[in-house]
């Protein structure tokens, strides 16, 4: 089956320094795929810088709404604060369009939920921005793994160690549980441990600790996991603003190989390394290297995968239980973090305060102990 050749309208949504640095260059990157016909900020100034820049005939509103009403976009690119992602959204579904929104697509599970149910009642599908599984480094690590060719995966590390200082947090929506939904856990580690749910598998229990240890904010600049998988593997997960020497890093020790990821923002083939066991010969551990094509981790890449999935009608990836998932891990985290006890996959649920905030009003935590 050939893919269709008609480009999709797109409309973007906020168009800040995510939309201006990732997403239009994606956009250009597939350009005989889509047209960028619309831009909605309600700063009428960066609006029209935008549109200056993105060189085309690009219509701009200041109201989603009204931009859904007139444009009817067939994908609708969300790149604002993530207090705003789920009515967006959900307004998008409504109006019939696909959606890639950035991280995190909701601040609770519970707006997650209300997305899927707009899902179900248009159509249509909401994706989530997690750009680190599409590049070719990534695919060809979960081949080499979900296939058992590395042996079976026995113990993992992630790690997210940034560094972000005062005025980085003097953003009014940042550090907030309101707006930002939560600290590194949610608005850094996010990326890592997504891309670690994606080599693994499922979750099974995890245990965790956080802290607010430079940063005077509502959440944590801090957090730490141990974490059971179902296959049995265990991993230790590290978020955390305060590092001077800032690293993404991904470690799994498999039985018959190490597969190791360092990088920071992106990466590419060149960012993966392959130790074998000594017991493996060496022409099965050439084969391992490095995949045909290199293909860096990116929006575009994502944006790629989820026209491939338009054109199919099918879902696609980063969407529906898929990203799930990773939001309830990162809910999981902070139940246990906060409770002090260990917390099984699919125990958040209706009714439990962590399902309707990542904070869970637990006290020392909850946004009015802060006040």
């Amino acid at each position: 089956m050939s893919l269709s050749p008609t480009r999709r309208r797109v409309a973007v949504v906020g168009t800040g320094a995510i939309v201006g640095g990732s997403h239009l260059p994606a956009l250009r990157a597939h350009s005989d795929r889509v047209e960028l016909v619309a831009a909605v900020d309600v700063d009428q100034e960066r609006l029209d810088a935008f549109r200056e820049s993105a060189g085309e005939q690009v219509a701009g509103y200041t109201s989603v709404d009204a931009m859904l009403d007139a444009e009817r976009p067939d994908l609708v690119l969300i790149g604002t604060p993530p207090s705003l992602h789920r009515d967006q959204t959900v307004a998008a579904l409504k109006a019939g369009a696909w959606v890639l929104c950035e991280k995190p697509l909701t601040l609770s599970l519970a707006e997650y939920d209300e997305i899927a149910a707009a899902e179900e009642a248009s159509g249509a599908y909401a994706a989530v921005v997690f750009q680190h599984r599409y590049g070719s480094g990534a695919v060809h690590a979960r081949e080499l793994i979900t296939s058992g060719e590395l042996g079976a995966p026995l113990v993992a590390h992630c790690q997210t160690t940034w560094h972000r200082d005062a005025a980085y947090y003097a953003v009014p929506w940042r550090g907030k549980w309101a707006s930002e939904g939560g600290g590194p856990t949610m608005g850094h580690g996010i990326h890592q441990f997504d891309l670690l749910l994606h080599l693994l598998g499922e979750w099974e229990e995890i245990r965790a600790m956080a802290a607010r240890l430079v940063h005077d904010t509502e959440s944590e600049d801090v957090s730490t996991a141990l974490v059971r998988f179902r296959s049995g593997a265990l991993a230790t997960v590290v978020n955390s603003v305060l590092s001077p020497d800032e690293v993404s890093r991904i470690r799994v020790d498999c039985a018959d190989a190490t597969v190791e990821l360092t990088h920071l923002y992106g990466h590419s083939n060149d960012s993966w390394a392959y130790t074998p066991a000594p017991h493996v010969a060496s022409e099965r551990a050439t084969a391992w290297r490095t995949p045909a094509a290199d293909v860096p981790s990116s929006h575009t890449a994502q944006l790629g995968a989820l026209l491939d999935a338009y054109d199919t009608g099918t879902r696609p990836p980063g969407s529906g239980r898929d990203a799930r998932t990773t939001l309830e891990f990162a809910a999981a985290l902070y139940k246990a973090a906060f409770t002090g006890r260990s917390v099984h996959a699919g125990e958040i649920v209706p009714g439990d305060p962590f399902y309707e905030a990542m904070h869970g009003e637990y006290p020392d935590w909850a946004p009015k102990e802060r006040a």
